[in-house]
């Protein structure tokens, strides 16, 4: 019988490569660089299995020419780049990767909270730059993370990862879900709030939801005028979820303190960005799951995944 055809976009952890090659031929898109379009148009007309990234858009114009895919394994606990409906169209199942990157995605967005909060790479740069030539009370001053309050807005997993951190730091704790989370109030102390209360009270807003029509430029002009110009505002969602030039217009005018962003709108950003020109902005490439641990873990989870698909059993964690 010939084995089916599953293509990688991206080269993963050879433990997950090497579990799939069991049933499966495996082909992986080896250049440190995402997959062209054409190419990954091409492969997946011939394609059982697809281990794809964030990066990848596995839309309509891809899934109508995949006659022969049978499932879509998103190494990524979000799959905003997949249209699932119309890929349960056609039978094909779609998953994900929740839980494994929970706890690295926590820690990076609480490094970034403290990075924006006492200015971290502000204070990095000024030193290097040789302008550090005396000590001064007020010198790169911040604000105070312990005993500050937090607002989390999406408490998922990873919303109470972050929370269990924020607790050691004494933080009082706030969320807004489309649900209430009584076993999280119970765990950590969280209090639910409605969002314009949530904005009005944290000192700390930290982004941790899902990119959906629900939630595209949720937080804008109006949410950043609600918030304390002491404030600082983490998004570690995905940046569709954000205005950016209400961001950009909230920072530069000082209605808030600083942000910390691992994501954008557009990825990579490009360098002349605005929000990139302003000294209280914290960026990075988003890399909240990118330990090695983590990206092994997810790599795995996703061949796993596949392979159950391919092997006609149900996958492990279906969106």
């Amino acid at each position: 019988m010939k084995k089916p055809i599953v293509f990688v976009t991206r080269q993963v952890a050879n433990e997950a490569i090497a579990y799939v090659k069991e049933i499966a031929t495996v082909d992986v898109w080896e250049e440190d660089r995402p997959c062209p379009r054409e190419i990954l148009l091409e492969k997946a007309e011939r394609t059982d299995g697809l281990l794809a990234m964030l990066t990848d858009r596995v839309d309509e114009e891809l899934l109508s020419r995949a006659k022969r895919l049978k499932v879509v394994a998103n190494m990524a606990v979000g799959y905003d780049n997949i249209d699932v409906t119309a890929a349960k169209k056609r039978g094909i199942q779609v998953t994900n990767t929740p839980d494994v990157l929970t706890e690295a995605t926590a820690d990076l967005t609480f490094a970034l909270l403290m990075a924006a909060a006492r200015r971290i790479t502000e204070a990095n740069r000024f030193l290097l730059a040789g302008q550090w030539t005396s000590w001064s009370p007020t010198l790169l001053a911040g604000q105070n993370v312990f005993n500050a309050t937090l607002g989390i807005v999406g408490m998922g997993r990873i919303g109470e990862a972050v929370a269990r951190r924020a607790k050691g730091f004494g933080m009082s704790i706030l969320y807004c879900n489309r649900h209430r989370k009584p076993e999280a109030e119970q765990a950590v102390g969280a209090q639910y709030r409605e969002l314009d209360d949530l904005l009005k009270q944290a000192d700390y807003v930290v982004m941790l939801t899902p990119l959906t029509p629900d939630t595209a430029k949720m937080i804008g002009e109006r949410e950043f005028s609600l918030m304390k110009p002491t404030s600082v505002f983490v998004n570690v969602s995905r940046g569709g979820t954000v205005d950016e030039e209400a961001l950009y217009k909230a920072l530069a005018e000082k209605k808030i303190w600083a942000a910390g962003l691992d994501v954008f709108q557009k990825e990579p950003v490009p360098l002349d960005h605005p929000l990139l020109t302003l000294p209280n902005v914290v960026a990075l490439p988003h890399i909240g799951s990118a330990t090695y641990q983590t990206r092994m873990e997810m790599a795995k989870l996703a061949a796993v995944n596949i392979r159950a698909v391919l092997e006609g059993k149900e996958p492990v964690t279906p969106v």
